[in-house]
């Protein structure tokens, strides 16, 4: 299976990706715990449909030190007991942030109150980003089919700068 353009190779798309690549790099280096990062990333991915994005956030949150259980059970965390109360906070956070279509009333203030209780405002400002972010690549990728399993960790590093 092929993507149905090779954006990384095309100029415009080129330069959008090191723009893109750098805007990651910000929540990267943000005070928004790593593992919270990709849990969150990895539950818009799944909902969005994006192999792509489905197979770089597991292999990232792997090779960060991520469990096969909890990276096995972030489609079903709402019955899982493996996520803390925060990580609990910022997945609802991301699955109704990205399902504004499906709520279109955006994140609920019962979940905003429950990710307030546990994130100052630096990571609320980066879980916000976060989740634009992500769906914007996801949306990306779905839109090029971009197909899943040849990622790499790391492996867009040499994007930014």
């Amino acid at each position: 299976m092929d993507a149905r353009i090779d954006m990384f190779h095309n100029e415009i798309g080129a330069a959008f990706g090191k723009r893109f690549a750098n805007a990651a790099l910000v929540l990267d280096r943000s005070p928004l715990p790593k593992a919270t990062q990709e849990l969150v990333s990895l539950r818009a991915s799944q909902i969005n449909g994006c192999g792509f994005c489905v197979d770089m956030h597991t292999k990232d949150a792997a090779a960060a030190g991520e469990t096969p259980l909890r990276l096995n059970l972030v489609a079903a965390w709402r019955e899982a007991t493996v996520f803390t109360e925060a990580e609990r906070a910022a997945l609802a956070f991301a699955e109704e942030g990205t399902r504004l279509a499906d709520a279109h009333r955006g994140v609920s203030d019962e979940t905003w109150a429950q990710v307030r209780a546990h994130y100052d405002d630096d990571q609320v400002a980066a879980l916000v980003c976060l989740v634009a972010l992500i769906n914007a690549a996801n949306r990306i990728n779905v839109i090029v089919r971009n197909p899943a399993g040849s990622y790499e960790p790391g492996m867009f590093a040499a994007m930014t700068g």
